[in-house]
């Protein structure tokens, strides 16, 4: 289920950034005390009201946005198209105010601005370690709003009550409709790659809006399709263009939802421009595919236009690529021509394939035997690192669970070396393997 996304919203210079750094955990938003420092959004992964166990998200994460400052003077209404693109996205809002300084005009203002998305809204009263807070901060019962945290961003206080609140007042996620037996597929990639115009082929109909102006798509759409009598959900998605890059709110929006989709997906379809060969961009794209673990196809859209330079050019820039994304399959297309398109599902299929492997338990174990005889294990203390037992606890993608006598860093360089050979005896490309080290005694 995709992860439910919380925006922290109010006027400048009432400890947006300062809160969204001690949810968060780190500090990643700029904290200053001029108003309107934030003008971007920033986005985070954190675990918010964790109670609610799977009746939001199975961790209790979410997808947290710092926004800017909102200012509702007239000449002030093209920097807040940002924080209403995050409004209109987010499952939830914190609504901060100011309690040193009270209710005031601006405050009123925003709220009844944000009032009227309807959407779920707790008031955080912020700086509120003061007794003269403390005691004035019921002056904020006047905005109408049921549920109210009072705390202290800068000194971590009243976060726990905060917590409480986002469990009870965030709504649920509503389940998608799906078909029993369905794989789903999600079709991402930079604006204007062709993603609309691939879905179009394989589907043999125009489906999605198709337009030389990048971004036009802006929601995804679903589309069901059956090949080979296996039922698949295709998910077209709006262009994702990086932060330094992007030339418009709605592109930014892109970013979330296209995230969604990718959660919600078994395999992703990663479309690359082939003239302009791969990019930055791709590649983080391609980051977002492989932190969410999810199977992929990458293909490389526009072949009919490439001469012998341009080709050698994406071949010198496909290792990139290649190495991230653990060496998937490559099928190159020409949406316009119809070239190549027939080979796309039969790469889903071996990606989809490889993303559902079971090992038996015996066989495992003697990948593993073979996986340690072949690179001899890391030494501590004199002690080599040694592998009691392994077995499978999940497909989908492929979840090892080792005991060992002692867990290996998720950094290490064996545990990527492993990952590497299990993903090479098995042939799995472009698959993530996920290995779970226990200590055993």
């Amino acid at each position: 289920m995709p992860t439910p996304t919380v925006a922290i919203v109010g006027r400048p210079n009432v400890g947006k950034s300062t809160l969204f750094n001690r949810l968060v955990g780190r500090r990643q938003s700029i904290v200053h005390d001029q108003p309107g420092v934030t003008r971007d959004r920033v986005v985070a992964l954190a675990r918010l009201g964790e109670a609610s166990g799977d009746r939001n998200a199975e961790t209790g994460q979410v997808q947290l946005i710092d926004t800017g400052g909102l200012l509702l003077g007239k000449d002030q209404l093209g920097l807040n198209d940002q924080v209403f693109l995050a409004v209109e996205e987010s499952d939830l809002l914190l609504f901060v105010v100011d309690g040193k300084s009270g209710l005031v005009g601006a405050d009123e203002e925003v709220w009844a601005r944000l009032r009227r998305t309807g959407k779920p809204t707790v008031l955080v009263v912020n700086k509120s370690d003061t007794k003269a807070a403390k005691d004035g901060f019921t002056e904020f019962y006047g905005l109408g709003i049921e549920h109210t945290a009072l705390v202290s961003a800068e000194h971590g206080v009243g976060l726990g009550r905060l917590h409480e609140l986002v469990d009870e007042v965030l709504p649920p996620r509503p389940e998608v409709e799906e078909v029993e037996g369905e794989s789903r597929l999600a079709i991402v990639g930079r604006p204007n790659v062709g993603k609309s115009s691939i879905l179009n082929r394989v589907l043999g109909s125009r489906r999605a809006l198709v337009s030389d102006v990048a971004g036009t798509t802006r929601d995804p759409i679903d589309s069901l399709l059956t090949h080979n009598e296996e039922i698949y959900r295709l998910v077209d998605t709006a262009g994702i263009r990086r932060r330094s890059r992007a030339s418009g709110a709605a592109e930014e929006l892109a970013i979330l939802m296209a995230r969604r989709q990718i959660e919600r997906a078994h395999c992703a379809l990663l479309i690359v421009d082939a003239v302009d060969s791969v990019t930055a961009g791709d590649l983080t794209i391609a980051g977002l595919v492989k932190e969410l673990h999810r199977a992929v196809v990458v293909v490389f859209n526009k072949w009919d236009l490439l001469d012998e330079d341009k080709r050698r050019e994406l071949d010198d820039s496909w290792p990139r690529l290649e190495s991230l994304l653990s060496s998937p399959e490559r099928v190159n297309v020409s949406a316009k021509t119809g070239r190549g398109v027939e080979k796309i599902f039969p790469a889903v299929e071996r990606a989809l394939t490889a993303f559902r492997t079971q090992l038996e338990t015996a066989e495992l174990n003697r990948l593993v035997e073979r996986a340690l005889a072949r690179h001899h294990a890391p030494t501590h203390g004199g002690k080599p690192w040694k592998v009691y037992y392994a077995t499978q606890v999940k497909t989908g993608p492929p979840t090892f669970m080792l005991f060992a006598n002692r867990t290996l860093d998720r950094r290490s360089s064996y545990r990527r070396y492993l990952e590497n050979f299990f993903r090479s005896e098995l042939a799995l490309p472009g698959v993530p393997i996920r290995l779970v080290i226990r200590r055993k005694q």
